[in-house]
């Protein structure tokens, strides 16, 4: 399966400032992980990112050439996307997007669906498996044994009532 080249990665929630700095929200595993990409995509457009700032559980950006309240706000409630091309993940990790519709098969073998989304919860993240039934799994506590991007399949040990 191809992946796509462009992932969303957040939304502008807000302007910040007088300066034309934007605020967004990340979609990302830590806000962190936005501070390292050189430049965002919004509407298919690349803007250089000159300065990012964690702020709470957002990021402040000042995007090159939007240098205005008028023109931050003209991009508020706006996608952002990256490029996978320009990000270097660390080592284990991986884009959600990449996992979702993967086969996931039990530790023994028996395949219970297929990964339909990825939960962001306070608590750790839940994988979303919807097979005959609709199956809840957390990515915490080892439930998650295995997950093959390249192989293209997801491992899980389940427990009782799982």
């Amino acid at each position: 399966m191809e992946k796509k080249r462009f992932l969303e990665t957040g939304k502008i929630v807000n302007t910040h400032g007088l300066r034309g700095e934007v605020k967004i929200l990340p979609w990302a595993d830590a806000p962190e992980f936005l501070l390292r990409l050189g430049g965002l995509y919004i509407d298919g457009r690349r803007y250089r990112t000159e300065q990012a700032r964690v702020h709470k559980e957002a990021v402040i950006v000042k995007l090159e050439g939007v240098d205005s309240v008028g023109e931050a706000m003209a991009l508020k409630n706006k996608v952002v996307y990256l490029d996978r091309n320009e990000v270097k993940l660390d080592e284990g990790a991986w884009f959600v997007q990449d996992a979702l519709g993967l086969p996931v098969y039990d530790i023994n073998g028996a395949e219970l669906g297929k990964l339909a989304e990825v939960l962001e919860l306070p608590g750790g993240d839940v994988f979303v498996v919807k097979g005959e039934t609709e199956r809840l799994i957390p990515s915490k506590g080892g439930f998650v044994k295995e997950v093959d991007l390249d192989g293209g399949r997801i491992v899980v040990e389940l427990i009782d009532g799982m």
